[in-house]
């Protein structure tokens, strides 16, 4: 393999002392980072094991453990005692710099500059000890064991790698959010059932390896036997599929229904939140997922959609109502798919980074005009629109995160709906056709001015009862509720979710929107959070994390592409052939 490399003029690196040194360190950088910012001692506080081991142990390990992982992913052919042995030595390295902070917390006043770096930071990085010597050696062996458990990880075969790192992400997820489990047990089978598996909202160590051990065996078994149930399952549900697939959506249809009932008032307004958001992700995937079009400036839709709401079922000073919020309804979104026609129109000629900064100043322009004493007068400025009507059904009303949830429902399957027939139809071949090269698909006799129009137009509208509903839910209107932040958090659904992928975008809603809600302690960390999550993505999966086929299929090719590319410049290189210019006769 060297030898076919060396042919094609690639250099293949020896993984030598300086490669592991830069792992180690880059280890204890990361280390003392999240250390110098607050996150350890701030993730110190929520235990994941009841009296054993807290979110900011796990947090400490982390960069020992995957480091020492990938360094020995380098280390292919290489014996199991060097790769183990490389992996102590990543974990060692890792204690320098965190034996650096602690000194320098104890001697100095470094909190001055970094007022997170304190004597409760140093109490949990030598593990409560009151010797700092005795505690910096715990701390030593724990990131040695580390650095050697990560390179283990990387010498088990796949299978039994995937059944583990599965099994562990398992139990800590379900330890994450314990205390979520913990409210829904209690009101289903009692407390004393719960106390047997938790203790004070925390799960026992007892719990936590029946979850792992049962993720664990599970995965094994469906490595071994996954591809025998598929088939069996392929063979009883082949000459039966439509009434498998209709007894599927029904089952998947009353879950659904009853999902608010089972979850509770909480976790219900979280899933309002995500379906909010999966709302307008699905409309943002018209411009951006197929078209291509990147469009920073979608709260503006949203906040049209919403600010028309609240004006026409409300009675008071800024209302102009009460109308029905069923009649308000198309009328938002009709609102919004003007907003989206009107603003499209300066940057029809606009593509790539100038699309986007130009989008962007259109959710400043809503920011700026919501707060103006011009409009004051009629959507009330700074504060903002009070005691909107709540939906009603003859004498019934909407008032509740359970009775919200099936509105947004509602409105989600029927943008669903609509984004697959638009991927599926002729329009969305030519948004795919714009989004892969302007230029061709111009030449191919696609009106590009008006394709890109009905992208903005139609990906407006979802955003626009997105905030029709929001603004019911609510019950107020504040410009505060439409900042920047908000088309961040849409177009980052779609990006980590996957462009263009459906799935996908529920995937990315609940994990951006979702998990922030139920781990409101680490709020502050969000953007930070999001971040590391965007650079990860890009770097492991470019496609999504639920990329749809199109897309997979398209970065494929371009990675096989590029890599020819970079073969063929290697030969030139290795066989000391240039490129000459022509010669002139």
């Amino acid at each position: 393999m060297a030898q076919m490399a060396m042919s094609h003029g690639i250099d293949e690196k020896k993984f030598d002392g300086r490669a592991l040194l830069r792992y180690g360190l880059l280890a204890g950088i990361v280390s003392v980072y999240v250390a110098a910012i607050g996150m350890i001692a701030t993730f110190s506080q929520r235990q994941i094991i009841a009296g054993y081991m807290t979110l900011g142990q796990v947090l400490l390990i982390s960069p020992s453990l995957l480091m020492a992982y990938f360094a020995a992913r380098k280390m292919a052919g290489e014996s199991s005692g060097k790769v183990l042995a490389a992996g102590a030595t990543i974990g060692l390295l890792n204690v320098l710099p965190l034996l650096a902070l602690i000194f320098l917390a104890n001697n100095t006043n470094i909190r001055v500059m970094f007022v997170n770096i304190s004597p409760q930071l140093v109490n949990i990085l030598t593990f409560g000890r009151d010797s700092v010597v005795v505690g910096v050696l715990i701390l030593s062996v724990v990131l040695l064991v580390a650095g050697m458990a990560g390179s283990g990880l990387a010498l088990l075969p796949s299978r039994w790698r995937r059944a583990l790192v599965i099994g562990l992400v398992t139990t800590l997820g379900i330890a994450l959010l314990s205390e979520l489990f913990v409210v829904i047990l209690r009101e289903r089978v009692g407390p004393n059932f719960v106390r047997l598996f938790f203790q004070s909202g925390v799960m026992r160590w007892y719990t936590a390896v029946a979850i792992f051990l049962i993720a664990f065996a599970v995965t094994i078994f469906w490595q071994q036997r996954g591809a025998q149930v598929r088939g069996r399952w392929h063979q009883f549900a082949a000459p039966r599929q439509k009434s498998v697939r209709w007894g599927g959506a029904g089952i998947g249809g009353v879950f659904l229904l009853i999902l608010p009932w089972i979850l509770g008032t909480y976790l219900s307004e979280v899933l309002d939140n995500v379906g909010i958001y999966i709302l307008m992700a699905l409309g943002l995937n018209i411009a951006v997922g197929l078209a291509g079009l990147l469009d920073l400036g979608y709260v503006t839709n949203f906040a049209v959609g919403a600010y028309v709401t609240a004006v026409l079922t409300t009675t008071g000073q800024f209302g102009i109502g009460p109308i029905p919020f069923w009649l308000v309804i198309p009328i938002a979104l009709l609102a919004a798919m003007c907003t989206g026609f009107v603003l499209a129109l300066p940057v029809l000629r606009m593509r790539g980074d100038y699309l986007a900064i130009a989008t962007l100043g259109f959710g400043e322009i809503i920011r700026v005009l919501v707060l103006s004493d011009w409009l004051a007068s009629r959507i009330g400025g700074p504060q903002g629109i009070l005691a909107l009507q709540n939906p009603t059904i003859g004498s019934f009303a909407f008032s509740r995160p359970e009775h919200f949830y099936y509105i947004i429902l509602a409105a989600c399957i029927a943008m669903l709906f609509v984004s697959v027939r638009l991927n599926n139809s002729r329009t969305g071949r030519q948004w795919m056709a714009l989004r892969e090269d302007e230029d061709v698909a111009a030449a191919m006799g696609i009106d590009t001015i008006l394709t890109k129009l009905l992208a903005f137009t139609l990906s407006a509208a979802a955003g626009g009862v997105a905030g029709a509903i929001f603004a019911a839910k609510l019950g107020t209107v504040f410009p505060q509720s439409f900042s920047l932040f908000v088309s961040i958090n849409v177009l980052s659904i779609i990006i980590i979710g996957g462009m263009g992928s459906i799935p996908g975008i529920v995937l990315g809603a609940f994990m951006l929107i979702g998990a922030p809600e139920l781990l409101r302690e680490f709020q502050e960390y969000r953007l930070l959070i999001y971040g590391a999550l965007l650079i990860v993505v890009m770097l492991r999966r470019p496609e999504g994390l639920w990329p749809s086929a199109v897309r997979r299929r398209e970065l494929q090719d371009a990675m096989e592409a590029t890599a020819d590319l970079g073969v063929v410049h290697s030969e030139v290189i290795s066989h000391g052939q240039t490129a000459e210019p022509p010669k002139m006769d």
